[in-house]
């Protein structure tokens, strides 16, 4: 190799080491080609240039989603100090590369005065307003595990276009402080097939499946199947919920053939004559759909395999719990009552099949409409030294002292004694009768209120 050779490499070469050098300062000294901060352009600029930059540069306070404006602010000042240079040459340093870089990006600075209460103001509003661009947009439905026609079986998801809003929320936490705030658009994702919590709700429905259990509706049993309690049932955020329209017909059968509320039937009287009870009484009790299809539902999901309807009956009056369940004999009433005969004016109270107390007593006043009224009710409480208060049928009121009493309708018709009263004759409660109540002699009432019960059916016909 010749001397200028030698020369010309020995050129070459400082001139590549002054390159190299020159590059390597400038990338030690200059921000990446495309670089941002805070949304603000940076590329090529020295940390005091930039500094200089993003601090003379407004917050337009504007944020942008889906190429949409979504919210808009006034313009304010991005709150930046002389203070702040130091985290612009630090944020220099660790986006330096030994090569130039152009891949995009945008590095955050958090100023030294940052206004919080425009930031919260605005993040209250981007909330209400994010929500309020879902209020169109279609929700996406997530898979889930359905039982039915006796089988488990999964529906897929759905895709919605409903906006994530915690999502964005965060994506906007993240760039309060840009000059400018755009939001990538995020979606609502629902709850996958493949998912665990999928897979759990399918278990879950499978233990109920296959199940047989016997319900006890007072002396008669029915032998049930899961198929003819549940049609359709899911099981969602750890609670099931079940479409039992399989039980209706259980619930319609036992309704018609066993229940006694509000139902007529043949009562034979104290003389032996038989007659048809009036409907619209309070005694009685009737299957509810509802409760019968919690207790066996919850019975299908505890694996019982008997279980009783005491507790699914309900009835009407005082007490709303069915009065008259599991009394089987004399068409739900059983062998102890209390008649009362309106045509004879007189009372007899039967203890297990026999008269134990009878008297002669006055009904409601018929000619103003204030019957006794008919139907079987229930004694729905006692009571010693009480004051009866009301509104006679001629608009005055009165407060009647008694010494026993014992209402049996919601309307406040009851047994009691009548001190006041001077017409006791058979024919008194035509046109001089009580107010609705059942009034008895001083001397027989209180053998009267010894000899009844609470929840004692009581025929007035």
């Amino acid at each position: 190799m010749n001397s200028r050779t030698k020369m010309s490499l020995g050129i070459i070469a400082t001139l590549l080491v002054i390159v190299i050098g020159v590059m390597t300062w400038h990338q030690r000294t200059h921000f990446n080609k495309n670089t941002t901060i805070n949304g603000v352009a940076v590329g090529g600029l020295t940390a005091q240039q930039a500094y200089d930059k993003v601090a003379k540069t407004k917050l337009t306070n504007e944020v942008k989603l889906d190429g949409k404006v979504i919210y808009q602010g006034q313009a304010s000042s991005a709150g930046f100090t002389k203070n702040d240079l130091s985290k612009f040459q630090t944020a220099l340093k660790k986006q330096v590369t030994f090569f130039p870089s152009s891949k995009a990006k945008n590095i955050k600075v958090v100023p030294s005065h940052v206004d919080k209460t425009r930031i919260a103001a605005m993040r209250a509003a981007l909330k209400a307003n994010i929500e309020k661009e879902n209020a169109g947009r279609k929700a996406p439905v997530d898979a889930k595990a359905v039982l039915a026609n006796g089988k488990v079986t999964i529906k897929p998801a759905q895709k919605g276009n409903r906006y994530d809003t915690e999502a964005l929320l965060k994506d906007f936490d993240q760039n309060a402080t840009n000059a400018k705030i755009v939001l990538h658009k995020q979606y609502q994702h629902p709850l996958a097939a493949s998912s665990k919590t999928v897979k759990q709700e399918a278990v879950k429905l499978k233990a109920l499946l296959n199940q047989k259990l016997t319900y006890q509706v007072e002396n008669k049993t029915y032998t049930l199947t899961t198929n003819d309690i549940i049609t359709k049932a899911t099981y969602l955020n750890h609670q099931y919920q079940f479409d039992t329209k399989a039980l209706d017909k259980l619930v319609k059968k036992v309704n018609k053939n066993q229940s006694t509320l509000d139902k007529s039937f043949t009562f034979t009287t104290h003389s032996g004559k038989q007659i048809k009870t009036a409907t619209g009484g309070s005694y009685g009790w009737r299957l509810s759909e509802t409760k019968a299809a919690a207790t066996l539902t919850k019975a299908l999901i505890n694996h019982q395999t008997n279980v009783n309807a005491k507790n699914d009956v309900y009835g009407v009056g005082y007490n709303t719990g069915g009065i008259g369940y599991g009394t089987t004999s004399n068409h739900g009433i059983g062998n102890t009552y209390a008649e009362v005969s309106i045509s004879d004016q007189h009372v007899w109270f039967y203890k297990d099949g026999k008269c134990v107390f009878d008297a002669s007593v006055v009904t409601g006043k018929h000619s103003s409409g204030d019957d006794t009224p008919k139907g079987v009710w229930y004694i729905m409480y006692k009571q010693r030294n009480t004051t009866l208060r009301g509104t006679s049928d001629n608009g005055s009121a009165y407060a009647s002292p008694v010494s026993y009493w014992a209402p049996f309708t919601d309307s406040g018709c009851g047994f009691h004694d009548a001190s006041w009263r001077t017409d006791w004759s058979s024919t008194a409660y035509l046109n001089n009768g009580s107010n609705g109540c059942v009034n008895m002699h001083t001397s027989d009432a209180g053998t009267a209120y010894d000899s009844l019960t609470q929840y004692e059916p009581v025929i007035v016909y």
